[in-house]
């Protein structure tokens, strides 16, 4: 007969102590695979929330960015001042994940990390914003303000994201101003399209996201474009403060994939 089963005042079961178990010869290794299992799972909520925190930073500073008006210059006081204070946080939020992000550890948690891409966006579109060009991936891991080490792909992705923000940016300002923002020499309908043509040359990698985001440029540039023309053709019928449809009414085919 086994005995009956333990029960606490409430008539609850009690669990069974580790005393009570008995032992086997692999007991002992599977609690290490318990003990592994428990701290990967606590290392990923980590990250995971971190990485979350730091795409909300990323965002605020690329929408204070917006508010430059002419690129090529230094940014207002108070602009300035937002953007290192966002970057302080951002550098303190990577710094509390930079030991959970060591060795195999920053690939294998590199999904939940995309953040980075954020980031990155934010930092090549400040310094678009500040030197009218393009950052290289040495000047942004310079810029990321932990020890957190970059990857081609955090690197790329994120310059990708940067399409998005320069047709915005040549969006509002145009509207404002009447004219394509940009120095003597070149504006940024030129800038996105130099921009363009380079990543064209780019060997096609076979994924989704790949594909999606080559899309999504090619619409960004063809935006600027449209606007470009439309001030060149029709500029002096445009009223003040007059901005162009954003929504995707591109009807050029798309070739198969």
């Amino acid at each position: 007969m086994t005995g009956g089963t333990k029960r606490d005042y409430d008539g609850n079961a009690r669990a069974k102590s580790a005393q009570d178990l008995p032992r086997g010869r692999f007991h002992a290794m599977f609690e290490d695979f318990r003990d592994e299992l428990d701290e990967h799972y606590d290392r990923r909520e980590r990250i995971i929330k971190a990485s979350r925190d730091v795409t909300a930073q990323s965002k605020k500073i690329i929408f204070t960015l917006q508010r430059v008006k002419q690129p090529n210059k230094d940014f207002p006081k108070g602009i300035q001042q937002d953007i290192d204070t966002r970057l302080g946080e951002i550098s303190k939020l990577l710094s509390g994940i930079t030991a959970d992000l060591q060795s195999i550890n920053r690939y294998r948690y590199g999904f939940s990390m995309r953040c980075l891409e954020e980031l990155v966006e934010a930092l090549s579109f400040s310094h678009y914003l500040r030197h009218q060009t393009l950052i290289t991936l040495e000047e942004t891991q310079a810029a990321v303000p932990a020890d957190i080490v970059l990857t081609s792909h955090d690197y790329m992705y994120g310059l990708f994201d940067l399409f998005g923000e320069m047709m915005r940016f040549a969006t509002v300002t145009t509207a404002q101003t009447g004219e394509l923002v940009g120095d003597y020499e070149r504006n940024i309908l030129g800038d996105i399209q130099e921009l363009g043509c380079a990543f064209e040359m780019l060997p096609q990698v076979p994924t989704k996201d790949f594909r999606s985001k080559m899309e999504v440029m090619r619409q960004s540039i063809n935006k600027v474009e449209k606007l470009g023309y439309g001030l060149v053709v029709r500029g002096s019928e445009r009223p003040k403060g007059w901005v162009p449809d954003m929504k995707d009414d591109d009807h050029r085919p798309v070739s198969p994939v």
